[in-house]
């Protein structure tokens, strides 16, 4: 990887930050991953920690209507994040969620504790943490920076990232990848099935978190008419003319 001179590492100088954010079913997460392993960067999947946070309190017993309740257990959580994005991987209290995490159940209840705004908060100020951790020369991307994607990266997370990027798509391209995503086939019977999942989430998540326009000075990538690898090279071809970082 070939990067600008303030993204290199050694000499106290912070490393890149691309935020990645959009509705669900946009392939933010697939995407980053890619990016972030064709640049040499760490991976942080914010989504995955709200998932995670709703799985902690699923397993502790709390009813996720709690507010109050819900927003102090998440302060406590004991959540490590792995942020190779070849095998990123997420831990609770020592359990592997990583799987658990993308179950149904768990899809649909994430939006009672993603609109919960304590623990927005709290997951926030993590996710400051982490993104701010991957600028040590000891971290895992060795200083060069990360790429974070999920809800607020670009407007409430990382504002000032280096690159900040919407990734859209049409809501039926959406709706047919994520029915491929979790059903195996986008036949009319898996769309429907999975509109619930990305239309509803959507709209619960809107009443919190911007991810439907992109804000002043976030690049939009449309990816409606693109397949996974076009997808990919446009992001990196964002990245290199934004902030001259090179896959």
């Amino acid at each position: 990887m070939t990067t600008r001179e303030d993204a290199t590492t050694g000499t106290g100088r912070r490393g890149v930050v691309v935020a990645i954010d959009g509705p669900s079913g946009s392939g933010k997460s697939t995407v980053s991953r890619r990016v972030a392993e064709r640049l040499g960067l760490a991976y942080l999947d914010t989504g995955a920690m709200y998932r995670a946070a709703t799985w902690w309190a699923l397993h502790r017993g709390v009813p996720l209507t709690d507010v109050e309740a819900v927003a102090a257990l998440v302060r406590r959580m004991p959540l490590v994040m792995g942020v190779d994005p070849r095998d990123p991987s997420v831990h609770v209290d020592g359990h592997d969620v990583g799987g658990a995490i993308r179950e149904t159940a768990i899809s649909a209840a994430v939006s009672a504790v993603a609109t919960n705004l304590g623990v927005r908060a709290e997951l926030g100020r993590r996710q400051r943490e982490e993104i701010a951790a991957q600028a040590v020369p000891t971290s895992f991307s060795g200083g060069r920076g990360v790429v974070a994607e999920g809800r607020d990266i670009t407007t409430v997370i990382a504002p000032d990232a280096d690159v900040r990027l919407l990734l859209t798509a049409s809501e039926e391209a959406r709706l047919a990848r994520r029915a491929r995503e979790v059903h195996g086939t986008d036949d009319a019977a898996a769309v429907a099935a999975t509109r619930d999942q990305v239309v509803r989430r959507d709209a619960d998540d809107s009443t919190v978190s911007q991810f439907l326009v992109a804000s002043d000075g976030v690049v939009t990538v449309d990816s409606s008419e693109l397949d996974l690898d076009q997808t990919v090279q446009a992001v990196l071809d964002v990245v290199a003319r934004v902030a001259d970082v090179h896959a």
